[in-house]
């Protein structure tokens, strides 16, 4: 089950109530200016990661300067793990380059970017148990 999102404040997102689940909170970081806005998604698996389709809860969020942030609610334990990036001109996607750089901010949990190629769930991965979390994810352009 995907769960979809657009929000225009700081989100709580309930995903699947379940026996010990937690939840995560994710900030944003690194936000250069308020133009356009902020996707992110959280991905349990490899198969899925950076793939906004296929993402367990994908949020966009107005973008401002500095930090946005935002709940998921009843997470099974698992793994997880975030992409993050700033959508500043608007359209829907994560601009890149003819030879497939990004030409707008990103990053993923962990800091696991990888400048020559996209980044890897298992770097990028954070165990989540029956204890809530919060993450940070640093956007670098």
């Amino acid at each position: 089950m995907i769960r979809k999102l657009v929000v225009a404040a700081p989100l709580c997102v309930s995903a699947f109530a379940a026996a010990g689940a937690a939840d995560l909170t994710v900030t944003v970081s690194g936000i250069r200016n308020a133009s356009g806005s902020v996707s992110a998604g959280i991905y349990d698996s490899a198969s899925s990661f950076t793939k906004a389709a296929e993402a367990l809860v994908l949020v966009q969020i107005k973008a401002r300067q500095g930090n946005v942030s935002f709940t998921v609610h009843d997470l099974r334990p698992g793994q997880y793990a975030v992409a993050a990036y700033h959508d500043e001109n608007g359209n829907g996607r994560l601009d890149i380059d003819p030879t497939g750089v990004p030409t707008e901010g990103y990053g993923v949990s962990n800091g696991a970017r990888n400048p020559q190629a996209p980044p890897e769930f298992a770097k990028a991965v954070l165990e989540l148990r029956d204890q809530n979390k919060s993450v940070t994810i640093d956007i670098a352009y």
